[in-house]
């Protein structure tokens, strides 16, 4: 079954240590949210073969997940696992492009080459900065009263794990599937205006999976020769055009395959999940065509998600946009 307990623990972060080991080896994060003591414990190795966890870290984050966390109290939030909230999802969610991520040894000799010191330079950064927040996504166990933690040795025991991609799992830990309840760890620093994003997945995880399980699509793997994955990209959008509503709203897209595509059963999705299925029509490749949207499918001004499926439902491609790019009227965004 899906995550029982998923949510977003915001707080400061105190401590961390990187635990050892062949078994399950950690990252533990000690963070501390409305008086309350957590320990986030990250996964650093995969039970499975191959082992070497699949990460990425965005410098740079923006994406409008970030413009609600702020509002957020210190100590862990229930989300509920549903499009146009706080939930993350890998693949719903237009998050990040999957092919920056790669695989990382969670040790190994020397400085900044496995994925204990990559999550050091962020967390260690965050801890000696009183005003940084650390938003860590996952489940929530405990409190466990007469149970001291077994890291930090803080009583009751409490705290947040499951910090990875939740979905797409092999048939071992398939009960885990569920969607929009991806973890990831979200750090901001005020000072310097700046959101840190970390994603980490298991290489025997599927990039194509079912709408309501969550489960692995079979099929042809992301990047193969059969595979739609951005065979075409959405390129601009204009998002707010001049004008009261109902505003002209449209999408770009861009045949890059080799082949001329019929356009018929596809699909653009916005942040909500409403869909508008394209009439169809050639695109030849390499040519561009813009697609006028309208009910139900509205881009808001708020910050929002463009996403292109194929006839079979399938992810082809997918951008984010935040409030701030929308303000003004008339411009296109150009991703």
């Amino acid at each position: 079954m899906p995550l029982a307990r998923y949510g977003v623990l915001a707080g400061q972060v105190v401590d961390r240590r990187a635990e050892g080991g062949i078994d399950t080896p950690h990252y533990q994060i000690h963070v501390q949210g409305g008086g309350v003591e957590f320990r986030v414990a990250v996964n650093v190795l995969s039970k499975q073969h191959p082992s070497e966890l699949l990460y990425l870290a965005d410098e740079a984050f923006d994406h409008p997940v970030v413009q609600g966390l702020p509002g957020l109290e210190d100590g862990f939030t229930l989300l509920p696992s549903t499009p146009g909230g706080l939930a993350l999802d890998f693949i719903r969610a237009n998050l990040f492009d999957r092919t920056t991520m790669h695989a990382v040894p969670a040790t190994a000799p020397g400085p900044d080459n496995d994925l204990a010191d990559k999550l050091d330079h962020f967390v260690e950064r965050a801890a000696a900065d009183p005003a940084a927040r650390i938003y860590a996504f996952g489940q929530r166990w405990g409190p466990e009263a007469t149970t001291r933690d077994k890291v930090f040795e803080f009583l009751p025991g409490n705290g947040v794990h499951d910090i990875h991609m939740n979905q797409g799992n092999s048939q071992q830990f398939r009960g885990d599937d569920g969607v929009w309840q991806d973890g990831g760890l979200l750090l901001h620093y005020p000072a310097q205006d700046q959101w840190v994003a970390i994603f980490l997945a298991f290489q025997s995880q599927a990039w194509h999976t079912d709408d309501q399980t969550g489960h692995a699509i079979t099929g042809p793997d992301p990047g193969g020769p059969e595979a739609p994955d951005r065979t075409v990209r959405i390129v601009a959008a204009l998002v707010n055009p001049i004008g009261p509503a109902p505003e002209a709203e449209t999408v770009t897209l861009l045949n890059a395959s080799p082949e001329d595509l019929d356009l018929a059963g596809w699909s653009i999705l916005d942040r909500e999940k409403h869909r508008l299925v394209l009439d169809g029509g050639l695109l030849p490749s390499g040519d561009a065509i813009r697609v006028q949207l309208g009910p139900p499918v509205a881009l808001g001004n708020r910050g929002g998600l463009i996403t292109l499926l194929n006839p079979d439902g399938l992810k082809v491609d997918g951008v984010a946009y935040t409030k701030s790019q929308a303000e003004t009227e008339g411009w296109s965004l150009v991703f």
